[in-house]
């Protein structure tokens, strides 16, 4: 009996990662050293935002995406915090707003000018105060404009009205210890959290209720992650009570048992979960690790499908992750990630190799756009809706320009030909074909059918072709000497 190994079908088993050129890199950047398993690192369509080094206080670099190349030490930052900056959030519906949490216990709202900084930025739009320790997890909601979540090392959670300024929840008793990320659902009607008890919890935050939690969720003492996917099913990742790390992927109905569960490997980096709703793939990256691993999550067993990894040299200290309206769609790029080394930042380019140009309608589906689709004060009296959809389509460039191709054989119309066009371009003679009833007489470049008596027509044909090539000759010259005089005007000569 012959055996046939089965490879399972995904338009994701061949994408690959390809980090940037040196040129395209954001160099000479002191990137944070503080002790906090954040991401370090936020990105939107416009900024890249970096938490990096400051002496007396907390700052983070925001710089153009396209402000690439070697970042000059005295170039300004965002520094009104009086302690290190821990965590940092672009709001999704402005791409000029951005929060962040500091040891002093704050969280500030800052907007950034159109062209970036150009002076250091000290004055937050509003600060936030309401907990006692410092501050070291930030998230945007993700369909109502102006709510943020924030939590503490004092184990509270605080979800804000930035609007106002004002504290819309306090929940303070749900969590016993150190909370370790905050995910919200993909509507925003909830949010999941890890714990350092082990445990996973579905919060609402307008009841004020723990919905659902999973106790021992990872048996290891190590930090864990736990994120919502877009189904409302929730992913995590941990180590095991022999500290190798762990995936694992749970219903909210039933979290007795988890739907999946893989083991990578036994390093001691915390694993920083990135979703894609539109595609269903989870990229993990280790903090300390020089790779990043990518899954599919379906609705068939094992749930959690191995796709490929994307190694390098350097250790990552931190990563950030672009939306999917700031990737290039034209290239078919599905990801862009970009890795914090030491002292610089270095883009990521994930892509499914495809031959044609066209646009990818399977791997583009409608994505989140920078629209809300609610304010802060309807979420608060109960409504729930999915974030609003844009179409990438209308940002794709075909990458591969098509040259028309014209034949050098003139082909001749019955009537008498247009003169030649005053740009000087080639003419350009449509035709239809003359009646044949004898042999082709042949002349250079054209090929005339004549009927019997038809010598008077090719005489008269060929003295109009003639005069024809002499215009176009004479529009040539004209073309000529006008781009010779407009040389010498810009080079001063005139």
């Amino acid at each position: 009996m012959s055996f046939r190994k089965v490879v399972r079908q995904s338009k994701f088993r061949h994408v690959f990662g390809q980090p940037v050129k040196n040129d395209q890199c954001y160099d000479d950047i002191r990137v944070s050293r503080v002790t906090w398993d954040s991401s370090f690192c936020a990105v939107n369509p416009k900024f890249v935002a970096v938490i990096v080094e400051a002496s007396g206080g907390g700052a983070f670099m925001v710089l153009p995406v396209l402000k690439t190349g070697r970042i000059d030490k005295s170039y300004p930052t965002v520094c009104g915090h009086t302690g290190p900056v821990l965590d940092i959030d672009w709001c999704p519906h402005s791409d000029h707003v951005i929060a962040s949490g500091s040891e002093d216990c704050t969280v500030m709202v800052w907007q950034i000018p159109e062209n970036g900084l150009t002076q250091p930025l000290t004055e937050p739009v509003v600060a936030l105060e309401g907990h006692s320790k410092r501050v070291g997890i930030i998230t945007w909601h993700p369909t109502a404009r102006n709510v943020l979540l924030s939590a503490g090392c004092d184990n509270v959670v605080i979800v804000w009205n930035v609007g106002t300024a004002e504290e819309l929840y306090h929940l303070d008793s749900m969590h016993p210890d150190l909370i370790y990320n905050v995910s919200w659902s993909h509507d925003g009607s909830l949010f999941c959290s890890a714990c350092k008890d082990k445990s996973v919890r579905i919060v609402d935050p307008r009841r004020g209720v723990v919905v659902a939690e999973k106790e021992r969720a990872h048996e290891g003492a190590r930090p864990m992650r736990a994120i919502f996917l877009a189904d409302g099913k929730i992913f995590t990742t941990g180590f095991s009570r022999m500290s190798e790390r762990q995936l694992a992927l749970w219903d909210p109905e039933n979290l007795e048992e988890p739907m999946a569960l893989q083991e990578l490997d036994s390093s001691n980096g915390a694993l920083l979960p990135f979703y894609d709703p539109d595609t269903n793939v989870i990229y993990v990256c280790g903090k300390g690790d020089s790779s990043i691993r990518y899954f599919e999550i379906t609705e068939e067993p094992p749930y959690i499908h191995f796709l490929n990894t994307f190694t390098s040299k350097e250790p990552q200290r931190g990563m950030g992750w672009m939306p999917k309206r700031g990737l290039d769609v034209s290239k078919c790029e599905i990801a862009r990630f970009y890795k914090l080394h030491e002292r610089k930042c270095e883009p990521i380019i994930m892509t499914v190799p495809r031959k044609s140009d066209l646009f990818q309608d399977d791997l583009y589906p409608d994505t989140a756009g920078p629209d809300a689709a609610m304010e802060a004060e309807e979420w608060v009296a109960g409504k729930t809706a999915g974030p609003v959809l844009i179409s990438l389509r209308e940002t794709y460039v075909p990458s591969k320009q098509r040259d028309l191709k014209v034949s050098k054989k003139n082909v001749l119309h019955e009537s008498r030909p247009a003169p030649a066009s005053s740009t000087g371009s080639a003419t350009r003679l449509s035709a239809t074909r003359l009646s044949a009833t004898a042999a082709p007489t042949t002349v250079p470049g054209i090929s005339i059918s004549t009927a019997p008596g038809g010598g008077g027509r090719l005489e008269e044909v060929l003295q109009e072709l003639q005069a024809l090539r002499l215009q176009v000759k004479e529009q040539g010259e004209r073309i000529s000497r006008l781009e010779e005089q407009l040389s010498r005007i810009e080079n001063g000569d005139v």
